[in-house]
């Protein structure tokens, strides 16, 4: 069951009814329908692997309480030492466990030596990378008495499952989410029009633009070794694009969807592609995996390093965009991925720049062409990585790239479905235009200041008539269901 299909449509109807209309008095009422509805949105995909994500929940629910309320330092860090065992020991069974047989195998066969050890056919269990950290930064926490634990099980179970961000984020931690889940919601009518509007827009993204890119870029990467290089380089460009269009898409609609029921989440994207430099593309990318790596890994490896100055931070930085890319996953293009990002910091660290944040002026109509400069070479940058992200292999990302510069970078690259090309560049350049225009906002189509109404309306319907009359022939799954 995913956003963009009618299970879903017709699921949340009857939440949204239910929730408001007949426990809208009783918040405990209303967490238990949280509860439950997460357990359905969840077992709809695989149930026996519900079994998992409650035995997961209810185990840290009690680490936590044992945490705070030890006072003995040693059985807090065992318990710790539990939870993030668990949190990790999953992880790595599940996504990672093959990838270091396969290593194992591969240092074997140097040896010409061939042992008798094979991969397992393993089924990763759907938003495991999310819900995960959920878990452990919420043991993080408590254990740096940054947050209390909640002794009400059903408030910490629906914050584990909370279906709207349970398969692909955003990753919200405790102290934004707990206090929602434990206190009283009300239904506001303009904000729920509101995020309508996002969810809307969410949509508009996903179905006209992402699952039209993917079409083509499915096609160039499958064939790339046969296409002139113009189309390699227009399918990177159109994989950027489509991961951006797919996984804001997606986590606009989480926001819309928790917001509906009262709950505010993290933001996860902030117009990334107006990012000045590598670092700003960080601040406005994957926003909750980003602070989170932060807090519970950068900030510490930082802190570790911090009399090796220059040097200390340039380690940290790496380690962290390392790990970064194995969190998506069990390939050694994940890590390469993570190493460039990491790279790419080390120029803004050696000229005292990490933290420095270039203003963009609210009110600028046009950008100056030091903005447009700085937001191409941002782009170009991250475009070229994400041939790696999209590679199955390292040797093919690099043959990808060997024959990207090639004389035939300048043909006119072959194109077998043109309608949907042509609708999705035109449905890229609105994005774009729209997200410059709206960039003070939380999404573009924050736009009361619009008169009268019916010009609005039409803004709204003619997406509507987008989404429902240039949706690509075959629906292209989340990006990030797979992470």
């Amino acid at each position: 069951m995913v956003f963009n299909s009618i299970p879903f449509v017709v699921f949340f109807v009857l939440f949204f009814f239910i929730y408001w209309v007949i426990l809208g008095k009783s918040v405990k009422a209303q967490n238990i329908l949280i509860l439950l509805g997460s357990y359905v949105f969840y077992a709809w995909w695989d149930w026996r692997f519900l079994f998992f994500l409650i035995g997961s929940s209810v185990l840290n629910y009690f680490l936590g309480i044992g945490i705070y309320k030890s006072n003995n330092e040693r059985y807090r860090t065992f318990l710790l030492g539990i939870g993030l065992f668990q949190g990790l020991g999953s992880l790595v069974f599940f996504k990672y466990f093959n990838f270091f047989i396969n290593i194992l195998i591969g240092f074997f066969g140097t040896l010409n030596i061939k042992p008798d050890i094979h991969t397992f056919d393993i089924l990763l269990p759907l938003g495991i990378s999310f819900y995960t950290f959920r878990t452990i930064s919420y043991l993080l926490d408590i254990k740096r008495g940054q947050v209390k634990p909640t002794t009400d099980c059903v408030v910490f179970l629906s914050y584990v499952s909370f279906f709207p961000s349970l398969i692909s984020g955003p990753i919200d931690k405790a102290k934004t989410l707990v206090p929602q889940l434990e206190n009283k919601r009300v239904f506001n009518y303009s904000k729920a029009a509101d995020n309508m509007r996002q969810i809307l827009w969410g949509l508009f993204k996903k179905i006209v633009i992402a699952d039209n890119c993917a079409v083509f870029t499915a096609d160039v990467f499958n064939h790339y070794q046969t296409l002139p290089a113009s189309s390699l380089l227009l399918g990177a460009f159109l994989f950027t694009i489509q991961v951006y269009t797919d996984f804001s898409g997606y986590s606009d609609i989480a926001i819309g969807v928790a917001s509906l029921i009262g709950f505010n989440i993290t933001r996860n994207f902030n117009y990334p592609f107006f990012a000045q430099n590598i670092a700003d593309f960080w601040r406005r990318w994957h926003i909750s995996l980003t602070s989170w790596f932060t807090d519970y890994l950068f900030n510490p490896l930082a802190i570790y390093f911090r009399d090796y100055g220059n040097t200390g931070i340039i380690i940290s930085i790496l380690l962290n965009f390392i790990i970064i890319g194995i969190w998506h996953g069990a390939n050694w293009t994940f890590i390469l991925f993570g190493f460039l990002h990491g790279c790419m910091f080390i120029p803004l660290i050696l000229r005292g720049k990490l933290n420095t944040k270039k203003r963009q002026s609210e009110n600028t109509l046009i950008p100056s062409a030091g903005m447009l400069l700085n937001m191409a070479a941002t782009f170009i940058l991250v475009m070229f990585v994400f041939v790696i992200f999209r590679s199955d292999s390292v040797s093919q990302a690099f043959d990808y790239y060997h024959r990207l510069f090639s004389p035939t970078l300048f043909s006119k690259p072959p194109i077998a479905e043109k309608v949907n090309m042509i609708v999705a560049v035109l449905a890229i350049i609105l994005m774009f235009v729209a997200e410059w225009l709206q960039r003070n906002r939380e999404h573009p189509l924050q736009i009361d200041f619009i008169k009268p109404f019916a010009l609005r309306a039409a803004i709204y319907y003619g997406l509507v008539f987008l989404i429902l009359t240039f949706s690509a022939t075959k629906m292209a799954d989340f990006v990030y269901l797979k992470f």
